[in-house]
C-alpha cells in the first residue's frame, strides 16, 4: 500500500482493493511513519474471516468482510452491488487532495475530494461516476467520513421544531448506530443536518452537511471502539440512476476538530470557514449590514400604502436602514389561503404600482426590500388553475396540503422560466436591493410527470433559480426562510447572503434558538429582530432592552409597527439601533472570535471579542442574559476568554437605558460604571462579580484593555 497525505494533518493508506484506510485526520503525523503498514490491521474473532481485517475505512463500502454501516451502495439492476476500488490515483493542489479510484467489475470510478480551509477544517465531498454501459442504481453515497480514534462518547445534535429550532440535545453515544435522517425536502426545523461529537480520549469533533434537501448523519461504532462519522444526502428510492457517463456529485461536508476537547464548541472555525469560502457578497465584499424593518408582524396582510409610509418614515428617523415588505402585496392575498404563483402587483392595494412607497422609502435614505415564495402556489391561485400539472405530484396519489400551498416543480423549464421571468419583471422596474426568499412547507410526493422521485433535483433547481436571479441582479442580496429556521446550511448559503433563524421572535425562546445556530452560523448573516411585545407567538412581556440586547449579536432587525410605539420607546429603539451601528465593526467583522459561555443556573453569557496582537489591545462586547429564575443565591462571577491576560481591562454596562438590579452593592456599581479597573488574568480566573439579575432581563457589557505596544 502506498499514502496518501495532505499537510501532514489527513494521511491515509491506499489498499489495492478496497477504500482508503484513515491513519491520521487533523492532527499532526510528523514525517517517520514507520510501521504504518500493520497498525492499521486488526485481528479477527474466532468465527471470523481468515484475513486480517482492514483499519477504519473512509467511506466503506460493506460487503467483503465489512460488516460496518455502508457509506456507498449501489447496484446494476441488482447486480455489481459490492464496491470495491482499487488503482488508486493521488493528486495534490494546493492545499486539496484528491483520490482517484476504480471499481473494474463494477464500473465504477470514485473520486474523493478533501480541502483543508484552515488549519482545523476539512472540506469533503464524493464524486462517482457510471463507467459502464448500462444504467446504475445509486442508492446512497455519502459525502465524508470521519474517524473519532477513541470512539464516540456524547453526540450532540440540533433538534427541535417550527419556532424552536436549534435546540442542543446531548446523549451517551453508546455501542449501538446512531442515526439521524430528514426526508423533509430541505433542511428542516427538527433535524439540522450537523453534529458535534466529544471523543472518549478527548478532542470535539463538528461536523456539517451543506445540502438544503434530505440528507442523512449515522455515527458507527466499529468492532474495535472507534467511531466513524458519516454524512450525506439521502436518496428516495430509484431517485439517482446514473445513465453511462453520468456521475454523481455529493454535497460538501464540513468537519472541524479540537485537539483538546477543553472547548465548548468550534464556531469560530465554522465562522471563518462560512466568510471566506461559502458567502459570495455583491461585488465581492460584505458592506454593513443594514439595519432593517420587516412589515411582516407589524401589518401581517393589511397593506396600507399611506399606513406603510408613515412606518417608513418612522423607521428612517430611528436610525434603520432596509424597508422590507412582507407578504401579502401581490395576486388577490388577503390571506394565506390565495394567490402564490400570481406574482404580480395587487392593483387594489397599490393602484399605481410600487413604486409610490419604494420611491418614499428611498427617499428616506433607505433601501427597499420584498417577499417572494417562489417555489410555492396555492390551488385557489391563476397559475394553478393554468397549470395544475407544474406542481409535484405522483399520479394516482392525493394532492396533500400544506399551509394551503403545493411545491412548483423548479426542474421543468417552463416552471423556473416563468418564476424567472416574474422575480425579473418586479426587480428591473423597480428600485430593490433585497429579496426575503420564503418558503413555508415540507416536501411531500415530491415526483414529476415521470412519476419518479425528485427531492434532489428540486433542491439543485431552487439552487439554479437563485443563482440565475443573482446573475441577473447582482447587487440585490437574498434572504433564505423556510417558515423560520427551515433551510439555513451552507448549501443554500453558496446561493444567499442572510437566514431567518426563526419565526419565534421571543427574546426568551431566541437565547437559545440564537445559541444553537451560532454554532455554525456567524452573527452578519442571522436575522435576529427586535419584536412586538407582548410577543405575538407566545404573548411575553418583555423590555424592549431585553429584546434589543438578545437581538444584538446578528443581523439586527426590527419586527413591529413603529407607529405604536411611545415616543420614549421611539427613543429608546433609536438608542439601542445607534449603539448597534457603532459597534458593527467589532460585532461583524471577520477577524472577530464569537463565543458562549455554558449556560449554568439558566444564564446565557454571548458575545464577540476582537484583540489586535500587534497592540496588545483587547475589544469585547458581552451580553448577560437570566432567562429562568436563577436557582442560586448569588450568580456565579464572570469569566471570560480573553487573549490578553496580561492587560488591565475596563468594564462598563452600555446601552440608552441603565438596568434596574434585583440586587447590586457599590462595588458592582463601580466596576460597571468603567471606575475599576481589573486584570485579564482576574477575568479570566477568579470572573467579574454581577448583580443579580432578574428572570427574562439582559445587560450588554462592554470590555476594553489598555492599549500597549508589543514589545515581544
Amino acid at each position: 500500500m502506498k499514502l496518501a497525505r495532505l499537510n501532514d494533518r489527513l494521511t491515509l493508506a491506499l489498499p489495492d482493493r478496497g477504500m482508503p484506510i484513515i491513519l491520521n485526520c487533523f492532527g499532526s503525523q510528523g514525517e517517520n511513519m514507520e510501521g504504518w503498514e500493520i497498525i492499521h490491521q486488526r485481528s479477527n474473532r474466532i468465527n471470523g474471516m481468515d484475513v486480517p481485517l482492514a483499519s477504519a475505512q473512509y467511506l466503506p463500502t460493506g460487503g467483503m468482510g465489512n460488516f460496518g454501516w455502508p457509506s456507498i451502495q449501489g447496484h446494476r439492476n441488482g447486480t455489481q452491488f459490492i464496491l470495491e476500488p482499487g488503482h488508486w490515483n493521488t493528486i495534490n493542489g494546493n492545499d486539496e487532495l484528491t483520490l482517484e479510484g476504480v471499481d473494474v467489475l463494477a464500473e465504477i470510478t470514485l473520486r474523493l475530494h478533501f480541502q483543508f480551509a484552515s488549519t482545523s477544517l476539512l472540506i469533503m465531498h464524493t464524486e462517482l461516476t457510471n463507467t459502464g454501459k448500462s444504467d446504475y442504481t445509486l442508492d446512497r453515497c455519502m459525502a465524508a467520513s470521519v474517524m473519532v480514534p477513541g470512539g464516540a462518547e456524547t453526540i450532540t445534535s440540533y433538534r427541535g421544531k417550527w419556532g424552536q429550532e436549534f435546540q442542543e440535545t446531548t446523549e451517551p453515544a453508546g455501542d449501538a448506530l446512531w442515526l439521524l435522517e430528514s426526508r423533509k425536502g430541505r433542511t428542516s426545523h427538527d433535524r439540522y443536518p450537523a453534529v458535534t461529537v466529544k471523543g472518549a480520549l478527548g478532542g470535539l469533533y463538528a461536523l456539517h452537511l451543506g445540502w438544503s434537501g434530505n440528507h442523512c448523519i449515522a455515527i458507527d461504532r466499529l468492532d474495535d471502539g472507534r467511531s466513524l462519522i458519516h454524512t450525506g444526502e439521502l436518496f428516495e428510492p430509484g431517485e439517482i440512476i446514473l445513465a453511462a457517463g453520468e456521475s454523481y456529485t455529493s454535497p460538501k461536508a464540513y468537519a472541524a476538530r479540537e485537539a483538546w476537547g477543553d472547548v465548548e464548541d468550534l464556531s469560530p472555525v465554522f465562522h471563518s470557514v462560512l466568510r471566506r469560502n461559502i458567502l459570495k457578497w455583491p461585488n465581492g465584499k460584505m458592506k454593513p449590514r443594514p439595519v432593517l424593518l420587516n412589515t411582516w408582524e407589524g401589518n401581517y396582510f393589511n397593506h396600507d400604502v399611506e399606513r406603510l409610509k408613515q412606518q417608513a418614515t418612522l423607521a428612517a428617523e430611528v436610525g434603520i436602514e432596509r424597508f422590507v415588505l412582507d407578504d401579502g402585496w401581490f395576486g388577490k392575498r388577503d390571506d394565506d389561503t390565495s394567490s402564490l404563483g400570481d406574482w404580480f402587483i395587487d392593483k387594489r392595494k397599490y393602484p399605481n404600482g410600487l413604486k409610490p412607497l419604494i420611491d418614499h422609502v428611498v427617499g428616506l435614505s433607505m433601501e427597499f426590500g420584498l417577499w417572494f415564495e417562489p417555489e410555492m402556489v396555492n390551488v385557489n391561485s391563476d397559475l394553478y388553475r393554468a397549470h395544475p400539472e407544474w406542481v409535484l405530484q405522483v399520479k394516482g396519489r392525493p394532492l396533500l396540503d400544506s399551509r394551503h400551498q403545493q411545491v412548483l416543480d423548479l426542474t421543468r423549464k417552463d416552471v423556473s422560466d416563468y418564476l424567472f421571468n416574474c422575480i425579473h419583471d418586479v426587480l428591473k422596474s423597480n428600485d430593490i436591493a433585497y429579496i426575503k426568499w420564503d418558503m413555508n412547507r415540507d416536501l411531500t410526493h415530491a415526483a414529476g410527470a415521470d412519476g419518479k422521485a425528485k427531492t434532489h433535483a428540486q433542491t439543485r433547481a431552487v439552487y439554479a433559480l437563485m443563482n440565475r436571479i443573482r446573475t441577473a441582479h447582482p447587487d440585490v442580496e437574498i434572504e433564505s426562510c423556510a417558515s423560520g429556521g427551515g433551510r439555513m446550511d451552507y448549501g443554500v448559503l453558496e446561493h444567499s447572503h442572510r437566514v431567518w433563524v426563526s419565526d419565534c421572535t421571543d427574546a426568551f425562546e431566541r437565547l437559545e434558538i440564537q445559541r444553537g445556530a451560532r454554532r455554525f452560523l456567524a452573527p452578519e448573516i442571522m436575522g435576529c429582530h427586535i419584536s412586538a411585545s407582548p410577543n405575538h407567538q407566545t404573548g411575553r412581556i418583555h423590555t424592549l432592552a431585553f429584546r434589543a440586547i438578545v437581538a444584538f449579536f446578528g443581523h439586527l432587525g426590527v419586527e413591529l409597527d413603529p407607529s405604536q410605539l411611545s415616543p420614549e420607546k421611539l427613543d429608546e429603539l433609536k438608542g439601542w439601533i445607534a449603539l448597534h451601528k457603532s459597534l458593527r465593526p467589532i460585532l461583524h467583522s471577520p477577524e472577530a472570535t464569537s463565543f458562549d459561555l455554558p449556560v449554568v443556573d439558566g444564564r446565557y453569557v454571548f458575545g464577540v471579542t476582537l484583540h489586535e496582537e500587534n497592540s496588545r489591545h483587547e475589544h469585547m462586547i458581552v451580553a448577560v442574559a437570566q432567562g429562568p429564575h436563577p436557582r442560586r443565591e448569588q450568580p456565579a462571577p464572570l469569566r471570560l476568554p480573553l487573549y490578553n491576560g496580561k492587560s488591565s481591562f475596563t468594564v462598563r454596562e452600555i446601552g440608552p437605558v441603565k438596568y434596574k438590579f434585583a440586587r447590586s452593592i457599590a462595588s458592582q456599581h463601580a466596576i460597571l460604571n468603567g471606575e475599576q479597573k481589573i486584570s485579564g488574568d482576574l477575568i479570566a480566573s477568579h470572573g467579574i462579580p454581577l448583580p443579580i439579575l432578574s428572570p427574562e432581563t439582559a445587560i450588554l457589557l462592554e470590555i476594553k484593555s489598555e492599549r500597549t505596544p508589543n514589545h515581544g
